[in-house]
């Protein structure tokens, strides 16, 4: 099966494509994957509060296809054999946990009144191809923090592996933390996670100033005031069903305390915290904008839009103050409140913000040699497990990631350091003296995503993952990225190999996240569950705008209403969600 492409996937550069690669899942494996037998020992962690025991999924749709969020039964683990291994009946009996963890990703903190943001891109000419952005404008991009503040609920909650019954040794948030590499989206999604006060708003203190105003009425984006006196009702509220939620744009900017997850947590590098909506190299020109008092409206036509789309891609600031001339530009800017907390943040920035935390853990993973080196990937040990995080964003723009030959050197070290036993790259066996780790890996893109040569010197996913089947040890890799989620088995010739865990996006529907956990089976096996959770929002907001768990409900209904998105099955397959991986123990 091929990743989705989606609409939004808009201006990612001609040279490289628009497809994206398949993932290889063997279609014929799915029929062997029954569910748990009823018979089998019950797990020893907690259902509730997981998709184990209750799910949510959108209703019958209604007024323009608009659908509500409904509760849907419980889904148990689906056994998955594609790697080999042996599925005794009495695994379940002689299980020791390993380890448990949980997975954020791609929570896309965002500040949606920042000038720095291109709604007009996502909404004026799909089709165009210069520049590369991807989800400029969702509907319900201004709850993002309290999504995020959701899903930190409702991981507390849970608080333990399901499967194994083990407390959560930490959780990582696999990238994409921030939308646009903003300092004060940095600054949010950090103190979201520790337990800080958070007050999502920037510019004005006093009003929204962004696209879903009135200020500078547009309807082709929602408007959830509905239109302004004597103007015409949007398109979301016209075509597509939406409903008018009065008071919303004031409630989303309200400051709130944040729990903070109760389980150290980790951070990894993902292109939009490193890259301009993810995708563009961070240049004086667009840090200008982000920070200052004017912000791009509507173009008036095509070629308007390639001018512009050519000037964020080149920072070429002399464009703008042509345009800015120009009578035929009209509307095309609009005044705001300047914000220095919306500058854009060097790798570096970014790394070093993760040391200013509240929580015991400082750094949430970057080190102080990430400090001295501009570098952010990293190791970590928990009990047997070796965590290794890389930072697969591409310095020199575009969505997809690789590795620079310098990290991917690094990884073979660490590798090797960790495995008494290997494969050289000629296939015969290496055995030296070392302690055995089992390896989980962690990035932001999967291994289908690595196919960004942009700068030269750059290694790909496939030659990423033949290094990693040379490892016996290697054993999981857990991402993000596609917004989708997905588990993919890598088979080494010969039997064995390594399962890659993809997870959905927070700032997309399903808006979910996952916990993993690794047991050793007593039989020569080992099982790695992933169970998918819901936020701890309920189904409906219900007309309550003052809690922030109350808007994540709404923010998930948005989500699933988002008219670029509404074919996307981002849910993924039931072999993709709840699930128990098989594989045969390295050592």
């Amino acid at each position: 099966m091929t990743h989705d492409l989606s609409r939004r996937r808009v201006l990612k550069g001609a040279a490289l494509g628009a497809g994206i690669a398949t993932t290889g899942l063997a279609t014929g494996g799915l029929t062997a994957f029954p569910a748990r037998a009823a018979a089998a020992p019950a797990l020893r962690g907690p259902l509730a509060g997981t998709t184990l025991d209750r799910t949510y999924v959108l209703g019958a749709p209604g007024a323009g296809g608009y659908r509500k969020v409904v509760a849907a039964p419980g889904e148990p683990h689906l056994l998955r054999r594609d790697l080999g291994g042996r599925a005794s009946a009495a695994r379940a009996a002689r299980r020791r946990g390993i380890i448990a963890f949980g997975q954020l990703t791609d929570v896309h903190v965002i500040d949606a009144q920042s000038p720095a943001r291109v709604e007009f891109v996502d909404r004026f000419k799909d089709g165009i191809a210069l520049l590369p952005v991807e989800g400029a404008y969702r509907p319900q991009e201004i709850l993002s923090t309290q999504v995020a503040e959701a899903m930190v609920q409702a991981m507390n909650r849970v608080g333990r592996g399901p499967a194994t019954g083990l407390p959560l040794a930490f959780t990582v948030n696999t990238g994409d933390a921030a939308d646009n590499v903003q300092y004060n989206e940095v600054r949010w999604i950090i103190d979201v996670l520790d337990g800080g006060r958070v007050h999502p708003d920037s510019g004005d203190p006093s009003r929204y100033e962004g696209v879903m105003d009135w200020a500078a009425y547009d309807g082709r984006y929602w408007h959830p005031d509905g239109p302004p006196p004597g103007g015409k009702a949007d398109v979301a509220l016209t075509r597509y069903g939406f409903p008018q939620v009065k008071g919303l744009l004031d409630a989303a900017r309200r400051p709130f305390q944040a729990t903070g997850l109760k389980s150290p947590w980790l951070a990894v590098f993902g292109n939009h915290d490193g890259l301009i909506q993810g995708n563009l190299p961070v240049n004086p020109l667009v840090n200008g904008l982000a920070t200052g008092g004017i912000k791009i409206g509507a173009p008036a036509d095509d070629a308007q839009a390639e001018r512009l789309a050519r000037m964020l891609t080149t920072g070429d600031g002399r464009e703008l103050v042509r345009l800015s001339r120009e009578q035929s530009s009209g509307g095309l800017f609009r005044p705001v409140t300047p914000d220095l907390r919306r500058r854009l943040l060097t790798r570096a920035e970014v790394v070093r913000e993760h040391f200013t935390t509240s929580a015991a853990l400082r750094g949430h993973g970057f080190t102080p040699k990430n400090l001295r080196d501009g570098t952010a990937y990293y190791t970590f040990d928990r009990g047997p497990v070796r965590g290794i995080s890389l930072d697969t964003v591409n310095p020199n723009g575009y969505s997809e990631g690789s590795l620079d030959k310098q990290q991917f050197a690094w990884l073979e070290s660490q590798l090797k350091a960790g495995s008494s036993r290997y494969f050289a790259a000629d296939g015969t066996v290496v055995r030296h003296n070392a302690k055995d780790r089992l390896f989980v890996l962690f990035s932001h893109h999967p291994i289908a995503s690595l196919e960004n040569p942009l700068g030269g010197d750059r290694v790909l996913g496939d030659e990423i993952k033949a290094l990693l089947l040379r490892y016996p040890n290697v054993v999981l890799w857990v991402n993000g990225h596609t917004h989708r989620n997905e588990v993919i088995p890598h088979a080494r010739t010969g039997g064995g190999g390594f399962w890659e865990v993809n997870t959905a996006a927070h700032i997309d529907f399903p808006q979910q996240s996952r916990i993993v956990e690794l047991a050793d089976n007593g039989d020569g096996t080992l099982s790695i569950f992933a169970t998918v959770l819901d936020s701890a929002a309920p189904a409906s907001f219900g007309g309550r705008l003052g809690d922030p768990v109350r808007l994540a409900s709404l923010s998930r209904e948005l989500a699933g209403n988002d008219w670029q998105d509404r074919e996307e099955n981002r849910r993924g397959d039931a072999a993709d969600r709840n699930v128990e991986l098989l594989l045969p123990a390295p050592f």
